[in-house]
């Protein structure tokens, strides 16, 4: 990366961070361009060089972040779901420090992306993020272990609800258990329901 391409995603950076920190504060609807440019430390004319609207930032910010959290992960997602339906049944158990490890570190070093994207969560596609996960991941995985759809969704929703609730928990006390605590509390509260 050159000098002015370093540059250029340096100051996209500052302002991916100026939007996820206005919008834990407050409803994208009543973020500016002028809030988003005093925060990040830019003039409007940069704002306007890098994206032609707000939207256009935030949906940046969302593919930044989707793209941060699956690096947190060592296999590929497209390799793991095309494994579902046959891999040995053992492997499709998820509540494991193999995968919770990852999520929960993801999570600790961008405590505020979380907190936004559970608070505005249709403006950050984290019901669509969600359905796609639960169609292409979930679902197959319980019809493995032979629940059916509506079973599974009441399984499935139990268990993200209750799993969000330690991690919001966690957050509100600024991350201070270790990941492993809260890994092993999480496995815990799964394997006794």
């Amino acid at each position: 990366m050159n000098k002015a391409e370093s540059k250029y995603y340096n100051t996209a950076v500052l302002m991916n961070q100026a939007l996820i920190e206005l919008l834990n504060k407050k409803d994208f609807e009543y973020i500016t361009v002028k809030e988003i440019c005093k925060k990040a430390g830019v003039n409007r004319s940069t704002f306007y060089l890098h994206y032609e609207t707000i939207q256009d930032l935030l949906d940046e910010c969302i593919e930044n972040s989707n793209k941060k959290f699956v690096n947190y992960f060592d296999n590929n997602p497209g390799q793991f779901v095309s494994k579902i339906a046959t891999c040995p049944i053992e492997e499709l158990m998820l509540i494991t420090p193999k995968y919770i490890s990852p999520y929960l570190s993801y999570i600790k070093e961008n405590k505020l992306i979380h907190q936004v994207a559970i608070k505005h969560a249709r403006l950050m596609n984290s019901i669509d993020k969600f359905e796609a996960l639960n169609k292409h991941v979930f679902m197959p995985i319980l019809n493995r272990f032979g629940l059916d759809q509506k079973e599974g969704n009441y399984m499935i929703t139990y268990y993200l609800h209750g799993i969000t609730a330690i991690i919001n928990e966690w957050i509100k006390s600024g991350c201070k258990d270790e990941i492993e605590y809260i890994e092993k509390l999480i496995i815990k509260c799964v394997k006794s329901s």
